[in-house]
């Protein structure tokens, strides 16, 4: 599990492509420390596997399915990423429950600043904007951020500097791609309440159940 506080940027060191998968190097301080093969890092948001460690840079597989749902397969020697090592017992919990399981892609319609703010406005798939909800949680590129607009067709944030700097958010710009991960809790909530699904023998939660206690 990872909470969406980026701890460094990264710089891609290589792509080694496969016929449908890839292996990336990164180079790397921060999340190097403590790591060990078959540690976990969240490369703009995705979950990866370490398989190889050098004294500046990992190494990870990339799947076919990442590759497919994600814009990893964008990444080129030289592109910087967001890292983050996942989250010891005893850490603190400074952002929200990010997976690293990317939902899908979203494409940066508008950037623009807002005095010291930086807004973007998020274009993505119904079935991906059907979990955002205004003031709740998104992770872009594996950054967790606050929703602050919904419409039918997007979503905006509005980014602090401190984040903008701290993360590729950075070098984004209109037209790019990007990772989103949305809400876990509302996509389970969503699935053990949907009708005409198996429910355990004895369970007592029903929309009407919980609709009669004020929920």
């Amino acid at each position: 599990m990872f909470t969406g506080i980026i701890e460094e940027i990264g710089t891609v060191e290589r792509v080694k492509k496969g016929r449908h998968s890839a292996v990336l190097t990164i180079r790397a301080e921060t999340v190097l420390e403590g790591t060990k093969i078959g540690d976990s890092i969240a490369v703009n948001g995705i979950c990866l596997t370490v398989r190889l460690l050098g004294s500046d840079s990992f190494s990870a597989d990339v799947m076919h399915e990442t590759l497919n749902r994600s814009a990893l397969a964008g990444l080129t020697s030289g592109s910087h990423v967001n890292l983050e090592r996942a989250m010891p017992a005893d850490g603190r919990f400074g952002g929200h429950i990010v997976s690293g399981h990317v939902d899908g892609l979203g494409k940066l319609l508008h950037i623009r600043r807002d005095d010291t703010a930086v807004w973007y406005t998020v274009g993505t798939a119904p079935e991906v904007l059907h979990y955002i909800v205004e003031k709740g949680s998104v992770a872009i590129d594996g950054i967790s951020l606050t929703v602050a607009r919904v419409t039918q067709a997007d979503f905006s944030i509005s980014a602090i500097p401190h984040t903008v700097a701290q993360t590729v958010l950075q070098e984004r710009r209109e037209g790019d791609l990007v990772n989103l991960e949305t809400d876990v809790i509302g996509k389970y909530v969503e699935k053990l309440l949907s009708t005409g699904q198996p429910r355990r023998e004895g369970s007592a939660i029903t929309r009407e159940f919980l609709s009669r206690y004020g929920f």
